[in-house]
């Protein structure tokens, strides 16, 4: 029972993380556990959080996507010029096939010319961001469509609509990960590729499919955020895959592969937003912040490297309980029973 007890916290480490920082945070501000507070941590989390959700997949996979920033960033450019063009139903259905199709790209790099990820998706980056100043010339498109405006400024039953499409994309993202069998054979994938190819598994459409949620999920973030400024920004996602990498390393992802869960990562994105929120309460330098979320990302490196260390460091108490002593006596009614 205790095993099963350290198991579960071990996988819920994120969720202890955030409620220590909740704790911390609404003793030092009391502005912090206010409802319009809270709701703008969670839209704040939203673009990162998306981008985290398809980042999942990949980790899970022990490979790595650094290109849903400028994935995002390209997505939104093509998205807003096909609805200045075209209308609300094409420019999404575009802004969607861009970011599948560089997920593709990504996927077939990876698997058939057996480039490492961090190289081909690296290159995928550059390619991307050079593609959308290019295309752009380095200016802002504009949003102007009131319909396509309400996906990032309106809301639902007071909670802004960008938070449904981040808690819709978990829940199906997270049932197809935990309880369909393509999610297994990610599972399977990220801990043995090998043993995962000779059961039968198609180790490599599931790679593809994998980065191509990352660029879907890439693409729907990039509507949020474009949405939300009513402006494409040729450099909207720039920076964001760091922040997409350490949400899934703070949720318990393991970079090694193989572990994870949709769940974690949106618990390790709204640490990351608690944090940034929090900090910005409190008046914190700008410098200092990123500081403070560089020693968060590398505590949760550390527990996911070192946890067996650190539980065999704990002191353990015998279940069995004590031995009998060599002098006790063993009476003949015993005896009938050993």
């Amino acid at each position: 029972m205790t095993s099963k007890l350290k198991s579960v916290a071990s996988r819920l480490r994120a969720v202890w993380m955030l409620l220590l920082v909740g704790v911390v945070l609404s003793v030092a501000s009391p502005v912090f556990l206010t409802p319009t507070n809270l709701l703008n941590v969670a839209l704040a989390t939203s673009v990162a959080a998306l981008l985290a959700a398809g980042q999942t997949y990949v980790i899970i996979l022990a490979e790595i996507d650094l290109s849903v920033g400028t994935t995002l960033g390209f997505s939104s450019v093509v998205t807003a010029m096909t609805l200045r063009d075209h209308g609300l139903l094409p420019a999404l259905v575009a802004g969607l096939a861009t970011g599948a199709a560089v997920g593709l790209v990504n996927g077939l790099l990876v698997t058939k010319t057996r480039m490492p990820s961090f190289i081909a998706t690296l290159a995928t980056m550059s390619v991307l961001g050079g593609l959308t100043l290019q295309v752009t010339s380095g200016n802002p498109v504009p949003v102007t469509d009131y319909d396509f405006q309400g996906i990032g400024q309106a809301a639902f039953a007071g909670v802004p609509v960008p938070v449904w499409i981040m808690l819709v994309a978990f829940a199906v993202f997270g049932f197809v990960l935990a309880r369909t069998r393509f999610g297994r054979y990610v599972y399977a994938t990220g801990d043995n590729a090998e043993a995962a190819r000779l059961s039968g598994i198609r180790i490599h459409r599931i790679k593809i499919l994998a980065f191509v949620i990352s660029g879907l999920l890439a693409s729907v973030a990039g509507f949020i955020i474009t949405a939300r400024l009513s402006t494409a920004q040729p450099t909207a996602g720039s920076g964001l895959e760091l922040a997409a990498i350490a949400a899934v390393i703070i949720g318990g992802t393991s970079l090694a592969g193989g572990r994870g869960s949709l769940l974690g990562t949106l618990v390790g994105a709204l640490v990351l937003g608690v944090i940034d929120n929090g900090m910005n309460l409190l008046d914190v330098s700008p410098f200092l912040q990123n500081v403070v979320k560089g020693l968060v990302i590398l505590l949760a490196v550390f527990l996911d490297r070192n946890l067996d260390v650190l539980r065999r460091l704990m002191p353990r108490r015998d279940p069995a309980g004590p031995s009998p002593t060599p002098s006790s006596p063993v009476t003949p009614e015993l005896a009938q029973h050993v």
